[in-house]
């Protein structure tokens, strides 16, 4: 199962967890708190972020690379849309 993370440098990482996570909650079946999320997309793909301090890990796995890159796009969509403090800075990594 293809898997890619994201480390990023941000001051509201767990209100962005928090934004993240009730915005999709209409949607999928999330669980949350102040310092830690998944979303479960579908029962192959998932996200998982974690905050630590002012740094936020994000996790997405997929069935298939072409599923993980559109949903590394979804995740990456919606955290700059909901970032108060500017651009995030978002560089994904494949996890071999």
């Amino acid at each position: 199962m293809p898997v890619a993370t994201a480390d990023i440098d941000t001051p509201e990482a767990s209100r962005l967890i928090k934004r993240l996570c009730t915005h999709w909650a209409h949607k999928f079946p999330v669980s949350f708190d102040a310092d830690s999320g998944t979303v479960p997309f579908d029962a192959t793909t998932l996200a998982r972020l974690r905050a630590e301090g002012e740094h936020l890990h994000v996790h997405v796995e997929a069935d298939d690379a072409v599923t993980l890159e559109r949903f590394q796009g979804v995740v990456e969509v919606h955290l700059q849309r909901m970032a108060r403090a500017g651009e995030l800075a978002i560089r994904w990594q494949p996890l071999a």
